[in-house]
């Protein structure tokens, strides 16, 4: 029967563990998973991790950040016993800190910035030079966001092109999110009461607002 390996660092000890699991003799189970499969579990634990942020629950935190970090060294694991992938974890680990110090110049070179805005500001293009092959603001907006989540980055990225007006009044103001939940959750109910399907609705909409964001862009420059 395998041993729980040492290691350096609790981290590295995690490493170990799920290579012992994926190894013969290990888990058949975990042995089966492909990136693929382990799509379903990924998604389930980031949504329990975003629960226990949003309850404020310590506990809670440290296990479902676990969870989260485990499918993390799991996929990398399955990539380093796959020829045509053949990377790890300290790959996937070196890639984030170059893509961290490049999209930091104001902490890791010589540019100035300031306030949280002035990054904000900024941070297009730290990525458009990290990224010069995407050609559009909507480059790198996945599609299977959550519709509530996909509006938020799709109204920001019709703002930048003018498709919408950043600065037009609220057509529906709310003051705080203690309103506007139940604003929503009313919605939501009068779409159901009425056999209508909020979630669709919205994605419909999204649709048309990336087709009008993509038109945009490629219109000729006004004269």
């Amino acid at each position: 029967m395998p041993e729980i390996p040492d290691a350096p660092t609790k981290l590295d000890q995690l490493v170990e563990v799920t290579a012992v699991l994926r190894a013969p003799g290990g888990c058949p189970w975990d042995a089966d998973q492909t990136h693929a499969s382990l799509v379903q579990y990924l998604v389930e634990e980031t949504h329990e991790l975003i629960e226990a942020i949003e309850s404020g629950d310590r506990e809670e935190m440290i296990e479902e950040l676990g969870d989260v970090l485990y499918q993390v060294i799991f996929h990398a694991d399955i990539a380093s016993h796959t020829p045509g992938e053949d990377f790890d974890i300290q790959d996937v680990a070196a890639h984030m800190t170059a893509k961290m110090v490049g999209r930091h110049p104001h902490v890791f070179g010589d540019l100035e910035l300031e306030t949280a805005d002035d990054v904000v500001a900024a941070w297009d293009g730290f990525k458009a030079a990290e990224k010069p092959s995407r050609t559009s603001v909507l480059d790198g907006i996945p599609l299977g966001m959550p519709s509530l989540a996909l509006a938020d980055k799709l109204i920001g990225r019709a703002q930048k092109v003018g498709v919408l007006d950043e600065d037009a009044p609220p057509v529906v103001p709310v003051a705080s999110e203690d309103e506007l939940g139940p604003l929503l959750l009313a919605i939501v109910a009068s779409a159901k009461s009425q056999g209508l399907d909020a979630e669709r609705a919205l994605r419909t909409t999204l649709r048309g607002l990336r087709e009008e964001i993509a038109a945009a862009e490629s219109a000729p420059p006004a004269q």
